[in-house]
């Protein structure tokens, strides 16, 4: 199974953040896997964001619920994170995982993602 983040780049403060993660190698609609979105800012530890199941429901960080949104499109076999109102404080790299109940199985390579005007 191979995991690819999309490279958005450097996004603007108060903008939304959108990151696409391509699946290869295994279906996201796959018993009984969690599609999960983690970050590590710089010089921080990792942080979950959230997650979306296999059968489509999503989980988010309470933290991030408001300004977080996970879909997939399973014809494309990706799934996507949007994450409103992005501040300076929320650059870091951008991780897209597979969790398969005991921990994270497989890893993107992971995306900087830089917040600044």
């Amino acid at each position: 199974v191979q995991l690819q983040e999309s490279t958005p780049g450097l996004v603007k403060p108060s903008q939304t953040l959108s990151l696409t993660c391509t699946v290869s190698g295994g279906s996201i609609t796959t018993n009984y896997y969690y599609w999960t979105w983690i970050r590590r800012p710089p010089g921080k530890g990792l942080e979950w964001m959230g997650a979306i199941a296999y059968s489509g429901t999503t989980y988010y960080s309470p933290s991030l619920k408001n300004r977080t949104s996970i879909s997939r499109d399973t014809s494309k076999n990706q799934f996507t994170l949007q994450l409103s109102s992005v501040t300076p404080e929320e650059t870091a790299v951008y991780y897209c995982a597979r969790e398969d109940g005991d921990g994270y199985d497989y890893w993107g390579q992971g995306t900087q993602v830089t917040v600044s005007s």
